[in-house]
């Protein structure tokens, strides 16, 4: 007997059509979820030129992998107080991947002309870079605990200093680190610390994790640090020498902060192996 889409013919049943997963509710669309009006109502031009759009684009975009980077951090750090070290090792191979785009996203602001960008930077100050708070909680979280930024982020309303000094009074990635040694029985005092770094790095077969993890750290350091020279390299690109928008040297400023390490022991730990 002929089959026909809704069952065979002559069968006397008549069933329904067949739906595809997701049409039953039909009460979400792909716009809704994403919150697409609102998104992309936030591009708002402060100027008629017509590289602006690119400039705020990719600086919100920036932003977005600020937040996710944060909550995977979060979680990571959760994970290494917790000893599960299996979680952190899985959502640092995601930190690592975000980050190397938050690297190759600098190429492109540099399809921007520095005459491009001279068309609108008088009407950026003084907004900065410098004043993203999200930045600041990173550094925050992975160890660089700057208690003078809460003073100097102009702009920073209650909310976004309370989020800054809660960032200075939890844990950082450094400390879960600490917590996943001393649950492995290793010692983390000052005085002892680097001697279970070396104990961990010369006995794989026990530590093997650990030392995984601490390789893991050290990718998130040296990312970022990367980021901050590229970063620091558009910027000489675009300005040359001249100040910040926010007040800052501008490039001197961010070049000094390329030397800048998460987690000086594990880059101190090579010296001694």
């Amino acid at each position: 007997m002929p089959a026909t889409p809704y069952g065979r013919a002559g069968s006397g049943d008549v069933l329904p059509p067949p739906r595809s997963f997701g049409e039953e509710g039909g009460r979400l669309s792909y716009g809704g979820y994403l919150r697409l009006p609102e998104l992309l109502a936030q591009q708002e031009q402060q100027s008629g030129a017509s590289d602006e759009l690119l400039f705020i684009t990719v600086h919100q975009v920036y932003e977005l992998w600020f937040k996710l980077l944060l909550h995977e951090l979060e979680r990571i750090r959760d994970a290494m107080a917790e000893g599960a070290l299996w979680r952190a090792r899985h959502l640092f191979r995601r930190v690592h991947a975000v980050e190397q785009v938050l690297v190759d996203q600098v190429q492109v602001m540099e399809t921007m002309t520095p005459q491009d960008f001279l068309e609108f930077r008088s009407v950026l100050a003084p907004a900065s870079g410098f004043q993203s708070v999200q930045f600041r909680e990173l550094e925050f979280l992975s160890g660089a605990k700057d208690p003078s930024f809460l003073g100097r982020l102009r702009g920073a309303d209650d909310a976004e200093i309370a989020r800054l000094r809660r960032r200075l009074a939890e844990p950082t990635l450094w400390d879960a680190y600490l917590t996943a040694l001393s649950q492995r029985g290793l010692p983390v005092s000052d005085e002892e610390i680097m001697d279970s770094l070396l104990a961990v790095a010369r006995d794989r077969g026990s530590y093997d994790d650990l030392w995984d993890l601490a390789e893991d750290l050290l990718t998130h350091d040296e990312t970022t640090a990367m980021w901050r020279m590229r970063h620091v390299q558009m910027v000489e690109r675009q300005i040359g020498t001249k100040s910040g928008t926010g007040g800052s040297s501008g490039a001197p400023y961010l070049r000094g902060r390329t030397r800048l390490h998460f987690f000086p022991l594990l880059w101190e730990l090579r010296a001694w192996l």
